[in-house]
């Protein structure tokens, strides 16, 4: 089954995006981790229904991984583009129990899967060669758990729920084609726009927020 695993607030700093979700849901993010594989870094949100939010940027005491790092971030110049355009939910990451078939039908959209951590993998993820989003974040990208599912206890729930979440694309019948051929449980639904965005509307306790 291939399904939403978690939505991705992608910025030119981690303060940068807390305080962006902060401003958008009057929530605090805790931080989650350090990818030390990947040289970033994130704060993580429970959404409800096993589906959560994630904040990521770049880790600055990090250290620069061998291949290209997931979600664009390499491209410093395009991130902080978009962040200042007002692109800040940026993409989502689908699970899937068949990577192999995914990318088999897909493989210049998705790229190849590289299993994380490089000496002992844990998880497979889907990443163009350049590290770029797929299909300018359009597409998902892909995660397999190999078994062991995110562990949501380990992700803070502060009552946030996901109560829609939405695309507006230029080619909108195109991207539903797409989701429609990987048969994603929970995609954003799509329409027309003028460019690529995101938004998200979630349930906090202080009422009906939206995220972009």
């Amino acid at each position: 089954m291939n399904r939403l695993d978690h939505l991705t607030v992608i910025a030119p700093t981690l303060a940068e995006g807390v305080a962006h979700v902060r401003d958008c849901l009057d929530l605090d993010v805790p931080f989650g981790t350090r990818h030390l594989y990947m040289g970033t870094h994130n704060h993580r949100l429970q959404l409800g229904d096993r589906v959560y939010l994630e904040i990521v940027a770049v880790d600055p005491a990090g250290h620069a991984p061998e291949r290209a790092r997931w979600f664009g971030l390499d491209d410093r110049a395009r991130v902080r583009a978009d962040w200042d355009a007002g692109r800040r939910l940026r993409g989502w990451v689908a699970s899937t129990d068949e990577m192999g078939l995914v990318l088999s039908a897909h493989r210049r959209v998705f790229g190849s899967e590289v299993g994380l951590p490089p000496q002992n993998p844990e998880f497979g993820f889907s990443i163009p060669q350049d590290g770029s989003l797929p299909l300018d974040g359009a597409a998902p990208s892909f995660i397999d758990h190999r078994g062991d599912p995110t562990r949501m206890e380990e992700i803070p729930d502060l009552g946030a729920r996901l109560m829609s979440f939405h695309l507006t694309h230029p080619d909108p019948v195109g991207i539903e084609q797409l989701y429609q051929a990987l048969a994603i449980e929970r995609a954003p639904s799509v329409t027309q726009g003028p460019d690529l965005r995101y938004r998200a509307q979630i349930a906090v306790p202080g009422g009906l927020k939206l995220l972009t």
